[in-house]
């Protein structure tokens, strides 16, 4: 007797449930398989990031990275911006969201946001899978240097500060940072400013740094008063003058100067203020 043969069914060539897991998790391995590419690349043969590899050779690897499957650019996070327009530096990135994260030189954009007016330096980083990183170091203006004639920005290094892309709102906020006068100011400014900033007493009351003979310096106050610091004694001084303010209030006295150039006195001059002299009599009649 021969066996009844098995009905045939519309669904017998349907996949089994494991070939349907496969399939629907093809994407997703696709995906981590290009991760773990990327880090592999980039990471476990992080040699690749540095000189070794030709931007032309880059560019070859993230053509082939973005056919593979698209990244798309879904955070771009700057840190460290103070006085960089966010707009200026997301223009010269090159790239922005929804973009495909290999479809731009990190090196390049690197170079393009370096060459903006108040940037240092910066780094740019893509973090794997979503996000674009940008690091700045700027250079921020900590004084006005007066010299020959002109005001120019200074940052703590003592160079000047591009006013390329100055705003109003920044020109207001710059008008309150110190002036430092003379020749060599600007490369001594900052050390001075550091010091100056553990004494408020004092540093709100200085109007100026000036420097005398490229070796010391002397602050004009806002009441007219003139110090005139010893040469390489600043920290000492201001410790002296802020005890001296807190004793018996010596800053807000009218005088005219205050020498410390010397280390065991303090010759204090006094604003002396010239009376008008008295008219003479009026003359009499008849006298000569």
């Amino acid at each position: 007797m021969k066996p009844e043969p098995r009905p045939s069914h519309m669904y017998d060539d349907r996949p089994s449930r494991a070939s349907l897991f496969w399939l629907r998790q093809k994407g997703l391995l696709r995906r981590v398989g290009i991760l773990l590419f990327v880090i592999i690349l980039l990471g476990g043969g992080g040699w690749l990031s540095f000189s070794m590899v030709s931007d032309s050779t880059m560019t070859g690897i993230r053509t082939r990275l973005a056919a593979m499957d698209p990244l798309q650019i879904k955070h771009i996070i700057i840190r460290g911006r103070q006085l960089t327009e966010e707009d200026e530096i997301r223009a010269q990135l090159g790239t922005n969201e929804n973009n495909n994260i290999f479809g731009f030189s990190v090196e390049q954009a690197r170079q393009r946001i370096d060459a903006l007016p108040f940037v240092e330096h910066s780094t740019v980083e893509r973090h794997l899978p979503d996000t674009i990183v940008v690091t700045l170091v700027e250079r921020v203006p900590i004084a006005i240097w007066q010299t020959q004639g002109h005001f120019i920005l200074i940052n703590d290094k003592g160079d000047p500060v591009s006013e390329q892309t100055v705003t109003a709102q920044d020109k207001e906020v710059f008008r309150k940072l110190p002036l430092v006068v003379g020749q060599g100011a600007n490369t001594e400014a900052a050390a001075t400013l550091d010091l100056l900033a553990h004494y408020p007493d004092i540093r709100n009351r200085t109007v100026a740094l000036v420097r005398i003979g490229q070796r010391r310096w002397n602050l004009l106050l806002n009441n007219g008063t003139i110090i005139l610091l010893p040469e390489g004694a600043e920290q000492a001084s201001f410790k002296r003058l802020s005890d001296y303010q807190t004793q018996m209030h010596l800053l807000e006295r009218p005088l005219k100067s205050i020498d410390m150039r010397l280390s065991d006195r303090m010759v204090i001059h006094p604003l002396t203020i010239e009376s008008d002299p008295s008219p003479p009599p009026p003359a009499q009649p008849g006298s000569p």
